[in-house]
C-alpha cells in the first residue's frame, strides 16, 4: 500500500474509534513502530486533532467537537467514483437528479491534474446506453419512474407498505411486507409478501401509483412472515445439476430469485434448486427461456412436466438423444 493511501486509511480507522494505540496501528496495517509514529505525526500535521494519553495504557483519542480535515481521495478512488458514474448513465437509477451536484462537488475536491485525467477518461470510455456524440458525465436522461424515490424513502422508515398498482386498466391495492427492491432487465421490481393472501408477489415499480405505510394494527410479525416463506420455499420442483458451461451462462445472467450452490472446490459443477409457478404463464415462459439460455451442459434431477413439455416442443436440450441430462 502506498504511503498516501495508508495515511488516508489510517485517518478513517482513527476517526471511527474513540481511542487507539500505536500497537493497534502497527498490527492493523502491518507496519513498524517508527512508521506508525511517523504516520500519526503526519496525520496530526494535516489537522486531525489528536490528544495523547500518557501512562501504561496510554494512547490517543480524537478531540471531540473539533473540525476534521477534508476528505482526501487517492487517484484510484477518484477514477473509481468517476467510472462508476459513467457506467450507471441511462441505468434508470434513483436520485439521478442529485448526480449533477454530486459530480460538481467531486470535481471541486480534486486537483487540476486529476480533473484532466477524468476529462480524458470521459472521452475514451463508453458504456452501454452512452451517447458517443454527447458523453457528458452530468447528463440526466432516462430518469426512473418517479414512484421509485418515494418508495425508497418510505422503506427507510417502514417495510410494511400499502401499495396501489395499475393492472390491466384497473387499480388494485395490496398490503405487503417488502422483501427486496431490485433492478432486472431494465426494470425496477418490488418483491414482497402479500399480507392478505400470505404469499410472495412481484410488482413492477412502473405500475405503482401510490405507496404508503401499512397500519400497524393489521400487521403480521416479521418472524411469522419468514416462517411462512420458509415453508413455501421448501416447495422446490426444479432441481438441476450445472456443468462449467452452464455455470458460465448463469454468471452472465440469472433471475435474482434463483441461486446456485457449487458442488466442488473449483466451482466447476453446481446444483440449482427453485420453485416454478407452472400456473403462471409469464413465469413459465421466462424460466423456460432462461433454461434454454443456459445451454445443454445440464442434468435434470427434477422438473415440472409443464417445463419439460415446453422445452421439448421448442427443441431444447430435453429432446437430446441419447440424453445425458435426465435420470
Amino acid at each position: 500500500m502506498k504511503k498516501v493511501e495508508r495515511i488516508n486509511t489510517i485517518m478513517r480507522y482513527i476517526n471511527n474509534r474513540s481511542h487507539f494505540t500505536i500497537s493497534e496501528i502497527m498490527r492493523e496495517f502491518n507496519i513498524s513502530r517508527s512508521t506508525a509514529v511517523r504516520d500519526i505525526r503526519e496525520i496530526e500535521a494535516l489537522g486531525m486533532p489528536l490528544v495523547a494519553e500518557v501512562g501504561r495504557d496510554g494512547g490517543y483519542f480524537v478531540m471531540h467537537n473539533s473540525l476534521l480535515p477534508d476528505v482526501r481521495f487517492t487517484d484510484s478512488e477518484v477514477k473509481a467514483l468517476f467510472i462508476a458514474f459513467m457506467a450507471t448513465r441511462n441505468a434508470q437509477l434513483p436520485y439521478l437528479k442529485s448526480r449533477q451536484s454530486l459530480a460538481e462537488k467531486l470535481l471541486g475536491l480534486i486537483s487540476n491534474t486529476q480533473q484532466d485525467d477524468l476529462v480524458l477518461l470521459n472521452e475514451i470510455l463508453l458504456f452501454e446506453g452512452t451517447n458517443p456524440h454527447n458523453p457528458d458525465l452530468l447528463e440526466l436522461s432516462d430518469l426512473p419512474h418517479p414512484m421509485l424515490e418515494k418508495l425508497i424513502q418510505t422503506l427507510l422508515t417502514d417495510n410494511y407498505l400499502w401499495i396501489t398498482v395499475e393492472e390491466e386498466k384497473e387499480t388494485k391495492s395490496y398490503p405487503i411486507y417488502l422483501l427486496h427492491l431490485y433492478h432486472e432487465k431494465s426494470l425496477w421490481l418490488l418483491e414482497g409478501f402479500d399480507l392478505e393472501e400470505e404469499k410472495k408477489r412481484i410488482f413492477p415499480v412502473d405500475q405503482l401509483t401510490d405507496v404508503k405505510p401499512y397500519p400497524s394494527k393489521n400487521r403480521l410479525s416479521q418472524k411469522k412472515i419468514m416462517e411462512k416463506l420458509s415453508k413455501q420455499d421448501d416447495e422446490i420442483n426444479l432441481i438441476l445439476e450445472l456443468g462449467p458451461q452452464a455455470i458460465a451462462q448463469y454468471k452472465k445472467y440469472h433471475p435474482l430469485k434463483i441461486s446456485i450452490s457449487y458442488t466442488n472446490p473449483y466451482q466447476a459443477t453446481a446444483i440449482l434448486k427453485t420453485f416454478v409457478h407452472v400456473n403462471e404463464p409469464e413465469e413459465l415462459t421466462e424460466i423456460t427461456n432462461w433454461l434454454l439460455f443456459l445451454g445443454e451442459d445440464i442434468k435434470v434431477k427434477e422438473a415440472p412436466e409443464e417445463v419439460l413439455k415446453i422445452l421439448q416442443k421448442r427443441g431444447g436440450w430435453i429432446n437430446s438423444s441419447p440424453s445425458p441430462y435426465t435420470d
